[in-house]
């Protein structure tokens, strides 16, 4: 029978398919992960350059003083990082990347506008905010916000080049300039102000590496765009309501997201005190590691379930969830679950002071083991459309978690502040998972997460618990349950590498270390090993 597919061709048609976006997922993520790895460390060895080279109260008035520059530049980004992804990768689903110039100038114009703003509300209003967040050292404070708010603008235009890379299918400027030149160069310029001038010199170091970042990334993207197709400048395609229909919800969402990052640092600081701030935020830095591993993830994925629901292919965005959910879990519980086991002696790298913090750091690796495990759920509503659903989880999320740091932060302290965003993660992992599996009956439970899980459970789980129970030098017990569990989870890892995927991943690494353009070393159609 002409003009009928047979379902045998089109399942093999799809199966296809569903391989060769996990094979692209797969080089993105390598991509990615190495770009995180670099970002983890930077960030890591930033924060202890700071909490080692200055006071509790110092170290306080800088993380509160980046949290509102995070803050301004989630609230200037107006929602276009996930809607130039979204529209992009549509575009490239459709073969109509010819319009590509069309969603930046529509995302851009506004973004630029909305920083200048913010920036020009920030400096004229930094005593009256000093005064709020920072009652015990208002002048510094009020200068590090003026020295960080200059800056703005460039933040804004590096974070609309490297999300429209990121559009075009390219994980390339995500993770070489913001995963990996960022990081490195605020760590190098922060180092050198404290070399040269202190702490106080600190604030503008940081910021202003966005300057570079932000002209490197425009060229970049011009580049990108004009290599994936010549640009049509013909008039009449000006999709604003359509872009805007989607990425206003997505711009108090993201404002959302930071702020249930960021802002009950802002809060420890206004209501424990600057040095209470400063170890909550060391605390946090280690949840940031797996964060970021997470986020190569998302990140490499994003795009592909993007063409998969253009596409209408709901069984590739399933497969691409599970198998992206699998993949999460290996990389990110290990690290939990021994953080939860030797809290305190990690903690112990940023000062004596800083172990206070061990509850925290416990609470929080708690909550992202269930938050990693239900996958980038968020994520995949947004790709499916549901902005609107998108923003009311983060908003409940963040009400959940301001209202519980209010509540909680002058009895408890920062343990109040921990349980508060730890509720907040469960409410904003638990509530779109509930929404997929009623709406499409999407989930990210197979056999890849599943046995991940399990494997990260006994390994990391199991054997640094056991450990840290008989040694009484906990330095020692860290380092003995490290050296046990990696290569038996190594080693696990290769023998289940069929049932997580995770040949396209070493697929992936070979292909790179290689230097091919081409195949990845299998034939078509032909699943890695």
């Amino acid at each position: 029978m002409t003009g009928v597919a047979e379902p045998d061709a089109v399942e093999a048609t799809e199966d296809a398919g569903h391989r060769s976006s996990l094979r692209r997922a797969g080089r993105g993520s390598v991509l990615n992960f190495a770009g995180s790895a670099v970002s983890a460390v930077s960030m890591f060895a930033l924060t202890i350059l700071i909490t080692r080279l200055s006071s509790t109260t110092e170290a306080g008035a800088f993380f509160a003083a980046t949290s509102v520059f995070l803050l301004a530049a989630g609230l200037s980004q107006l929602g276009t990082n996930a809607g130039l992804v979204y529209f992009l990768s549509g575009s490239r689903a459709r073969g109509e990347l010819s319009r590509a110039h069309v969603y930046m100038r529509i995302a851009s114009v506004p973004v630029l506008v909305t920083s200048v703003v913010c920036s020009v509300v920030l400096v004229l209003a930094s005593g009256q905010i000093a005064r709020w967040l920072s009652p015990d050292q208002p002048e510094r404070f009020a200068t590090f916000v003026v020295a960080m708010a200059l800056f703005l603008p460039a933040a804004g235009v590096t974070n609309l080049t490297v999300s429209a890379s990121r559009g075009l299918g390219t994980m390339s400027v995500n993770a070489l300039l913001d995963q990996l030149a960022r990081p490195l160069l605020q760590l190098g310029m922060v180092a050198l102000a404290f070399a040269v001038s202190g702490v106080d010199a600190a604030p503008w170091a940081w910021s202003a590496s966005y300057v570079p970042l932000a002209v490197l990334g425009w060229w970049w993207w011009r580049r990108l765009r004009d290599r994936s197709a010549p640009q049509d400048r013909s008039p009449g395609f000006a999709p604003w309501a359509a872009f805007w229909r989607f990425s206003s919800p997505r711009a108090l969402a993201g404002l959302a997201q930071v702020a249930m990052q960021r802002f009950d640092i802002v809060l420890v600081g206004a209501l424990a005190g600057l040095p209470a701030a400063a170890i909550y935020t060391a605390a946090t830095r280690f949840i940031t590691l797996g964060q970021a591993a997470a986020r190569a993830v998302g990140l490499s994925v994003q795009p592909h379930i993007g063409e998969a629901v253009a596409r209408g292919d709901w069984r590739a965005t399933t497969a691409l969830y599970r198998t992206a959910t699998g993949w999460l879990v290996v990389v990110t519980w290990p690290l939990y679950l021994t953080l939860m086991s030797f809290s305190g002696t990690v903690l112990g790298i940023f000062g004596g002071e800083y172990t206070e913090g061990a509850q925290v750091l416990q609470i929080l690796c708690a909550a992202m083991l269930v938050a990693t495990a239900c996958g980038m759920v968020d994520m995949v509503l947004l790709m499916a459309g549901k902005s609107l659903w998108n923003l009311g989880n983060v908003v409940l999320a963040l009400t959940t978690n301001i209202v519980i740091d209010l509540w909680l932060i002058p009895r408890l302290g920062i343990l109040g502040a921990a349980i508060g965003w730890g509720v907040a993660i469960l409410v904003a992992n638990l509530v779109p998972l509930l929404q997929l599996l009623v709406w499409r009956r999407l989930h990210p439970f197979g056999r890849e997460s599943l046995i991940a899980a399990a494997l990260s459970l006994v390994v990391f789980g199991g054997i640094p618990a056991a450990v840290a129970a008989t040694l009484d030098n906990q330095g020692y017990a860290l380092l003995i349950s490290l050296a046990i569990s990696s290569p038996i989870y190594a080693l696990s890892l290769w023998y289940f590498r069929r049932h997580l995927q995770l040949g396209y991943l070493v697929a992936a690494v070979r292909r790179r270390r290689r230097g091919r353009n081409g195949a990845i070393g299998q034939k078509q159609g032909q699943e890695p090993s």
